[in-house]
């Protein structure tokens, strides 16, 4: 009898990870330019907004481009996590200029790019690592969950290997003009977002189970843009061929002439939607409408393909 009521209480357990279905009506942002709704990266509009229009629900947006998890760990002139927006965050809730109600509302987490990137790790500007990153990344949950939040969504990294920035097919660029040798930088990139991604997993596994009532959820962007990479009939629609390493603005240096300006183009109306890239690092408008449907099937019944809760 103890045995079957042991498989029992494991089941309910499971049943009980993750949101319930209509539970979430208003979730709040952190993150960089692929979550910034007003330096938007994608040329166009955020998902999160997509995300609140899909659902019905209410965007607290405190995602800043250009930030990382915290400056002190990997230093950019941008507004951090840590040092900039979750201080936003508490200050609105001080002020009572934002209300949240901690059952009805969701926190994610869509960091890394800039942490990882050149500048910082990739090219090794400063002396931290990727375990640095990521258990700044747990910070957040520890820090927001102490404050009352009690469901949260970390989207892990994107393949940015694929990205024009760090891919084998890299050109020079308004991110990163200067020669190097690009298969290696793939190679590197690959490693970094891929154990940051598991390094953050494991983490967070082991976090889920000393906080009482958290629901504490996973969004595998990885997976979701390898899929979009490997099979974009599937998710791009736009009028031009289907395209996922060109991007839709390119700036492309003449490498004989560093010192002159880029050459810009950009793509114009619907063909913008063929491309899974934006510019040499940016997702395009199209993937942050993909983002952002996905996001909105995890919040409308609670479960999603490319979202695994821990809690």
């Amino acid at each position: 009898m103890s045995r079957i009521l042991r498989i029992l209480s494991t089941c309910t357990l499971a049943l009980a990870a993750g949101i319930s279905p209509g539970q979430i009506t208003s979730f709040v942002t952190f993150g960089d330019s692929y979550t910034d709704i007003v330096n938007v990266g994608d040329g166009g509009t955020a998902w999160p907004v997509y995300l609140a229009g899909y659902t019905n629900t209410t965007l607290h947006p405190f995602a800043r481009s250009g930030g990382t998890c915290s400056n002190l760990i990997t230093p950019r002139p941008f507004p951090s996590i840590m040092e900039s927006q979750l201080p936003a965050y508490f200050a609105a809730v001080q002020n009572d200029s934002l209300q949240v109600d901690a059952e009805s509302t969701l926190y994610t987490q869509w960091i890394g790019t800039n942490d990882v990137g050149v500048y910082s790790l990739m090219t090794g500007s400063n002396a931290a690592s990727i375990v640095d990153v990521e258990t700044c990344k747990i910070e957040w949950v520890k820090i927001l969950y102490e404050s009352g939040a009690r469901n949260f969504l970390i989207q892990n990294m994107v393949p940015l290997n694929d990205s024009i920035v760090y891919a084998p097919y890299w050109y020079p660029n308004r991110y990163y003009p200067e020669e190097h040798n690009a298969t290696q930088w793939g190679v590197y990139m690959a490693e970094l977002v891929l154990s940051g991604n598991k390094i953050n997993e494991l983490m967070l596994e082991a976090l889920a189970p000393t906080l009482p009532d958290a629901h504490i959820g996973i969004f595998d962007s990885y997976s979701l843009f390898s899929d979009i990479f490997q099979n974009p009939g599937e998710f791009l629609n736009g009028t031009a061929p289907l395209n996922v390493t060109g991007c839709v603005a390119p700036c492309v240096y003449d490498s004989s002439n560093p010192g002159n300006a880029p050459v810009c183009t950009s793509v114009n109306g619907t063909d913008k939607d063929s491309f899974l890239w934006y510019d040499e690092l940016h997702p395009s408008e199209q993937a942050d409408r993909v983002v952002a449907a996905q996001i909105a099937e995890v919040i409308t019944t609670g479960a999603n393909k490319y979202t695994r809760w821990l809690s």
